[in-house]
C-alpha cells in the first residue's frame, strides 16, 4: 500500500512537471532584436559606432594625458644654458600636444612675446581640435538613437492598428504581436544606446577638459621662462 501511494506520489510531480516546463517561455535577446525590424538594425550600429568612438578616443585622450613631470624643469634648464635644438629634440621626443605646443614656442624665440604666445595658444587648439575628433558623433548618437526608438514605437502600432483594421472580427494576441513587439523594443533599443552614448560623450568631455587644463598650464609656465631672463 505504502509502495502504491509513493508510486502515485512520484507520477503526479511528473506530470506537474511536465506542465510547468510546457508552460515556461523563453525569449533569447537575438529574437527580441529581430522583432523590432530594421529599426534595431540602424539602432544597433549606431552602438556600435558609439562603442569604437568611445574606446578609440579614450585611449587617445589617455595618451595625450601623459605628462613627464620633469619636461618642463628640463626645458627650463636647456633655455637658461642656450641650448634651444636640445630642447626642441625633446620636446619631439615628448611626442605630445604639450611637446608640440612647446617646441612651437621654442622655434618662435627671438620674436615679440606676444607673438610667441599667439603661436602657443594656436598650436594649443589645433591639439584641442584632434582629441575632439568624432567626440561630438557620440553626442550625435545620444539624441538621434532614442528618436529612432520612437519612431520604431510609432511605426509598430501603426502596424498593429493595420493588421486590426485588416482582420474584422477575427482579431487576436498573436496577430498584434508584431507591432506591438516593434513598437516596445525599438523603444527600449534606442534608449539604452542614448543612454551609454550620453555617459561616453561625458566621460571623453571630462578627459579633454583635463589635457585642456595641463597645456594651459604648461603654456603658462613656458612664457614665465621665457620672461626670467629679463628679470
Amino acid at each position: 500500500m505504502i509502495t502504491g501511494i509513493i508510486l502515485q506520489i512520484q507520477e503526479t510531480a511528473q506530470s506537474l512537471t511536465g506542465i510547468e516546463s510546457e508552460g515556461e517561455i523563453s525569449l533569447p535577446i537575438l529574437d527580441l532584436v529581430l522583432k523590432g525590424g530594421w529599426i534595431m538594425g540602424v539602432i544597433g550600429l549606431l552602438s556600435i559606432i558609439a562603442f569604437y568612438i568611445f574606446f578609440e578616443r579614450y585611449f587617445v585622450i589617455g595618451r595625450a594625458a601623459k605628462e613627464d613631470k620633469n619636461f618642463m624643469n628640463n626645458i627650463r634648464s636647456y633655455i637658461h644654458e642656450g641650448k634651444l635644438e636640445s630642447a626642441r629634440a625633446l620636446c619631439v621626443s615628448n611626442n605630445s600636444p604639450i611637446g608640440r605646443m612647446i617646441d612651437k614656442g621654442l622655434a618662435r624665440i627671438g620674436k615679440p612675446l606676444n607673438d610667441i604666445n599667439a603661436a602657443i595658444e594656436n598650436i594649443g587648439k589645433l591639439e584641442i581640435s584632434k582629441l575632439e575628433k568624432n567626440v561630438a558623433g557620440l553626442a550625435t548618437i545620444a539624441g538621434a538613437a532614442p528618436m529612432l526608438g520612437f519612431l520604431g514605437t510609432v511605426i509598430g502600432m501603426i502596424q498593429a492598428f493595420y493588421d486590426m483594421s485588416m482582420a474584422g472580427n477575427n482579431i487576436n494576441i498573436e496577430l498584434l504581436s508584431k507591432g506591438i513587439y516593434q513598437a516596445m523594443i525599438t523603444t527600449v533599443g534606442g534608449l539604452i544606446v542614448g543612454i551609454t552614448a550620453y555617459i561616453f560623450y561625458n566621460i571623453l568631455v571630462a578627459r579633454i577638459s583635463k589635457v585642456v587644463y595641463k597645456l594651459e598650464i604648461n603654456a603658462t609656465e613656458f612664457m614665465d621662462v621665457l620672461y626670467e631672463p629679463a628679470k
